[in-house]
């Protein structure tokens, strides 16, 4: 384990973040979850470069997307791409004013997710119509309320 923030190897590092409730496979609906493992590989990305898990975070209700202002940093902020398996447009939408990518899945498993992502081999996520309807129905409520 790496200090929090600093690369693993060479003057820059890509963080990538994946949303993991139980800490062992990924969530779905990133924009509620509170979990999240950090994953840092070097500069530039190689084939064979090492991935390695810096961080594990537990984000409290107020930094929680689904919560959150989008109007201060955020211990997200330091990654340069987010994994899950769904989220809604309002999460698209503030990972993508954050400048941070927005990559979907059906993989199950956070490490292999990050590997097969820098080997452009990332298995799609599975279609969703009803859970983004019902998503939607949620965020546009949510939004209502706030």
């Amino acid at each position: 384990m790496h200090e929090q923030g600093q690369p693993v190897s060479g003057e820059k590092a890509v963080r990538i973040a994946v949303a993991s409730r139980d800490g062992r496979s990924i969530a779905g609906h990133i924009g509620k979850c509170t979990g999240w493992i950090v994953f840092q590989l070097g500069m530039p990305p190689i084939p064979d470069a090492e991935v390695q898990e810096v961080d594990r975070m537990t984000l409290p209700r107020e930094l929680v997307f689904h919560h959150y202002r989008d109007d201060a940093p955020h211990p997200l902020d330091t990654c340069s791409v987010v994994i899950g398996a769904s989220a809604g447009d309002s999460f698209s939408e503030k990972m993508q004013r954050r400048g941070i990518e927005l990559v979907l899945t059906a993989e199950a498993d956070p490490l292999t997710a990050v590997t097969d992502y820098l080997h452009h081999s990332l298995t799609p996520p599975k279609p969703r119509p009803i859970g983004s309807l019902i998503c939607k129905l949620i965020d546009k409520g949510h939004d209502a309320l706030s």
